[in-house]
């Protein structure tokens, strides 16, 4: 079969590219810019890549077309398919129908945390021999890919696995399609890490997102296990809606617990009041440890003795984009981290300040989300930032003055419409021990590399 993806650079559609080439299809795809990572990454499975929606994309005359969530009506590509009449279906539809079909499907649901837990649960599955397939918004360390089909089990060396573990979110999925994605992965296991207010552009309030979630809750088997974190009055709603399959809560007393965690990182694993070992890792923040708990228990449920999920644990070496060291100058050490919402910023923040003390923290931000940009969170971000020293917020293009929104905290935040003069003032204040937290969603203007350079001039 020969499909066509539009939207392909997508770290979803890539995935779904990477696995139909695995599965033997022909791929081609578009998308309005076509460049590095994903492009390589694409390129390098024989991916033919093409920039732009032309219309005349359709004499490639595919079997089908695959749209992804970021076409929308208007689009030229799009049109031409629509008005010669020609096959197509949403990403997650064509994801659900060709690959996790007959799966023991493991799907991460949450506002946050959803790439990490999913690598840390694939991670596991593999550590225990069961080779599952995933689909991931990120590139987990252990795997160096976002996506790949199931694969032979120690276990059983004339079978496939049976076992996929997919990030799964509430966007929708396509302009035709105002169903969640995740209505599509039918999942065994589900995994809801926290539910709050985002993808403002498309949901209006915090309930509508509670209703999607529960179309995900009505999907789940009553031979499944929903995974739930017990702190979150929204998910607790959600439930409260109807649930027709056993729970297990994590951050609680009820089941799943993190005790005794340490500057380093580690804690202790306690299932119903019960200690089933220690995890022994670098991982900052009361936000991995959930991760965890939850990959632990989803785990179990797949047959994944917990003693056994604990010492993969040990060796999960994290998602790029998540606290990534990005390099040291003077002593002076730069990361990056995917967070762009305040719960995230705020807990990213805090995780690092456990780690480096009372030494500087330098948050460099990029409120670039949808949801950012519409303003709808901007009253949070001061809050967000407390444990931060000095905040440079980049508010370029924006809708909203983002000066205005850190006046609560301007004593250490100042807010930039260009690039190189934020780069600039960075470099002038910044000391050897300090630490600088960049944190955005997207590339940022390339202003991790471009802060080390600048280092390094004023060394």
């Amino acid at each position: 079969m020969h499909i066509h993806i539009l939207g392909i650079c997508g770290t979803f559609m890539g995935g779904i590219a990477v696995l139909a080439k695995a599965a033997g299809h022909k791929v081609t795809g578009s998308d309005t810019n076509v460049y590095p990572p994903m492009s390589t990454q694409l390129e390098a499975q024989g991916i033919e890549l093409i920039e732009g929606f032309d219309p005349t994309q359709t004499k490639l005359n595919p079997d089908i077309y695959v749209v992804g969530n970021v076409v929308s009506r208007g689009n030229p590509l799009m049109e031409a398919i629509l008005n010669l009449g020609l096959p197509y279906i949403s990403g997650p539809q064509w994801l659900a129908e060709n690959v996790l079909q007959g799966k023991w499907v493991l799907a991460v649901a949450g506002t946050h945390g959803k790439t990490t837990t999913s690598s840390m649960l694939a991670w596991i599955l593999e550590y225990a021999g069961l080779a599952p397939g995933f689909l991931i918004g990120g590139v987990p360390e252990n795997f160096s890919v976002s996506a790949r089909l199931p694969q032979v089990p120690v276990q059983d060396s004339k079978s496939v696995s049976p076992f996929f573990v997919i990030e799964a979110d509430e966007y929708d999925t396509a302009f035709f399609d105002k169903r969640s994605k995740f209505v599509h992965y039918r999942p065994r296991t589900a995994v809801l890490n926290n539910l709050e207010f985002d993808h403002a552009d498309i949901f209006e309030d915090l309930a509508v997102i509670e209703k999607q979630f529960h179309h995900l809750v009505r999907t789940v088997p009553q031979l499944g296990l929903i995974v739930a974190n017990g702190k979150e009055q929204s998910l607790q709603r959600v439930i409260e809606k109807g649930c027709w399959t056993p729970v297990e809560k994590f951050g609680t007393d009820d089941d799943w617990q993190a005790a005794n965690p340490q500057g380093t990182g580690a804690f202790d694993v306690l299932f119903k009041g019960q200690l089933q070992g220690h995890v022994a890792w670098d991982l900052l923040g009361e936000h991995n440890r959930m991760n965890a708990l939850a990959s632990i228990a989803a785990a179990r449920h797949a047959g994944v003795a917990i003693e056994t999920s604990i010492a993969a644990l040990t060796e999960f070496k994290n998602v790029k984009r998540r606290m990534e060291t990005k390099g040291e100058v003077n002593k002076i050490t730069v990361y990056d981290d995917f967070a762009h919402h305040p719960t995230a910023i705020e807990t990213t923040v805090a995780g690092l300040r456990a780690k480096v003390g009372g030494n500087r923290i330098l948050a460099v931000l990029e409120p670039r989300s949808n949801t950012m940009k519409l303003g709808v969170m901007k009253d949070a971000l001061p809050a967000s930032l407390k444990e931060a020293d000095v905040v440079f917020c980049y508010g370029a293009n924006l809708g909203w003055d983002a000066a205005e929104a850190l006046k609560p905290i301007a004593n250490k935040a100042k807010s930039y419409d260009d690039l190189g003069a934020m780069v600039r003032a960075i470099a002038a204040i910044a000391q050897p021990n300090d630490h600088i937290l960049v944190m955005s969603n997207g590339g940022f203007g390339g202003v991790h590399q471009k802060i080390l350079d600048a280092l390094k001039l004023s060394v």
